[in-house]
């Protein structure tokens, strides 16, 4: 008989609350905290209760990692029903969440495999269903790893930014710079390379055009695995979402097409008008 494995992610990987049930995977929050409180990403707090805070107080929140003893409470917790968990952690160049996983592993003697997803949103969340079927496949820990190791390098993932102003406030863009933008109606395209986050291409027009044309260019190639692609949003309108799905739905290039919404880590950075479609190239980025 095989031995038991749990897959574990933080709450970054921004799954939906079905998607975490059908594929058994555990989860663990990070903290979003404002003031001197902290709150559990999406236990304590919602995004909309998030940007209503940020609403009424004009305080931006600060997002902080999971930190050694935490994990080493939560990975006591998950082995007392299984013989090894493996844990998918937001990346590295983002934050120490995945170094403190790595600490915490070490107590247990290799029952506790760390993954560095290199990626956010639910670029997490395409490795982490990719190993689900490796393991409904009966792969080791060891093999699943071993293979998600290589498939990080695969996720593209991206985002267009509709409004700078959760960036103007967190302190990631100027003031000059947000509305140099907002003026010009230039929404910045945010793409995830080498674990880290970077501005590619910036496009002009209103959003849900511009929506279309990202769309449009970023599936362009064909040059990709046609299994799974995500279209995750921080709290667009209706309209804006059903757009966007359906214009990838209506692509026909892949077998699922996935809607989720980002969580409040995510959401706390870039605000709520922010969509981006997430999917797994054939070759590494």
């Amino acid at each position: 008989m095989g031995k038991k494995i749990i897959l574990s992610a933080d709450s970054t990987c921004d799954l939906t609350p079905e998607l975490f049930e059908k594929y058994n995977i555990s989860r663990l929050p990070l903290y979003i905290t404002f003031g001197e409180k902290a709150f559990r990403d999406g236990i304590e707090i919602t995004p909309d209760e998030l940007y209503q805070k940020v609403k009424e107080n004009g305080v931006m929140p600060k997002t902080s990692a999971v930190s050694v003893g935490d994990f080493i409470e939560y990975f006591e917790g998950l082995l007392k029903d299984a013989d090894q968990v493996i844990h998918f952690s937001l990346s590295s160049g983002l934050s120490c969440t995945y170094q403190n996983a790595v600490l915490a592993a070490a107590e247990f003697e290799g029952r506790v495999f760390p993954v560095d997803t290199l990626n956010l949103s639910t670029g997490e969340a395409l490795t982490i269903l990719h190993a689900a079927e490796m393991l409904a496949e009966g792969k080791t820990a060891e093999e699943v790893v071993a293979d998600c190791e290589e498939f990080v390098k695969r996720v593209d993932a991206s985002f267009i930014i509709d409004n700078l102003e959760y960036l103007r406030k967190g302190g990631r863009c100027s003031a000059l710079a947000a509305l140099g933008a907002n003026l010009l109606s230039i929404k910045p395209c945010i793409e995830v390379s080498g674990g880290k986050m970077d501005v590619g291409k910036k496009y002009r027009g209103k959003f849900k055009a511009v929506l279309q044309k990202y769309i449009e260019e970023r599936l362009a190639d064909g040059d990709f695995d046609t299994h799974r692609i995500f279209v995750t949003h921080a709290g667009c309108s209706d309209d804006v979402v059903d757009m966007a799905y359906q214009a990838v739905v209506d692509t026909g290039l892949f077998s699922e097409v996935l809607l989720t919404r980002a969580g409040c880590t995510i959401s706390s950075h870039c605000g709520a008008d922010t969509l981006g479609i997430l999917f797994v190239r054939n070759h590494e980025i």
